[in-house]
């Protein structure tokens, strides 16, 4: 490299004078001290090795090439059932339990008992009597003078054709 060459006087730019005037009377000791904060702070040595170890993860993962890779066979060792295989499974079992249960039964272990019927219904005949007493003395009682006179309303009546052409006009 060549050294830094000093721009002529003609080459530096042009102040005005008021402000290089200013410049030149310029106190410095009615500035105020400051103290300073770097507020870029550097990353970590341990921010540097992660953000590398991803950038060569992410590399790694763009330039790979699958024909590198080898075929492999796989041997699965454990085959679970499927749902329709464990739903047998269970009604089988089920099945041979009750089964087992029906032969082993010992009728002989069961104790005797005697039924006794405290509150009997009616049959079905004796109900159907009964209601027919009721229906037949409840027309023979009846008594049509007993009833009202009742007069009918229409209460939602169709339009005339003269309000359905006052509609039609109107709108």
């Amino acid at each position: 490299m060549s050294n830094p060459v000093s721009p002529s006087l003609k080459d530096l730019p042009k102040v005005a004078l008021d402000l290089k005037s200013e410049l030149e009377g310029f106190n410095h000791g009615g500035m105020k001290k400051a103290a300073t904060a770097e507020k870029n702070v550097l990353p970590s040595a341990e921010d540097v090795r992660q953000e590398k170890q991803h950038s060569e993860l992410i590399h790694g993962v763009e330039t790979f090439k699958p024909d590198r890779l080898k075929h492999a066979d796989t041997h699965e060792k454990i085959i679970l059932p499927n749902a329709e295989d464990v739903a047998a499974e269970k009604t089988q079992q089920t099945q041979q339990t009750v089964i087992a249960g029906i032969e082993k039964f010992d009728p002989a272990r069961l104790k005797h008992t005697e039924t006794q019927e405290k509150n009997p219904l009616p049959d079905k005949y004796v109900i159907q009597r009964e209601k027919g007493k009721q229906l037949i003395s409840g027309i023979e009682s009846f008594n049509p003078a007993k009833l009202k006179h009742a007069e009918t309303l229409e209460k939602n009546p169709l339009p005339t054709k003269e309000a359905i052409d006052a509609e039609k006009v109107s709108a």
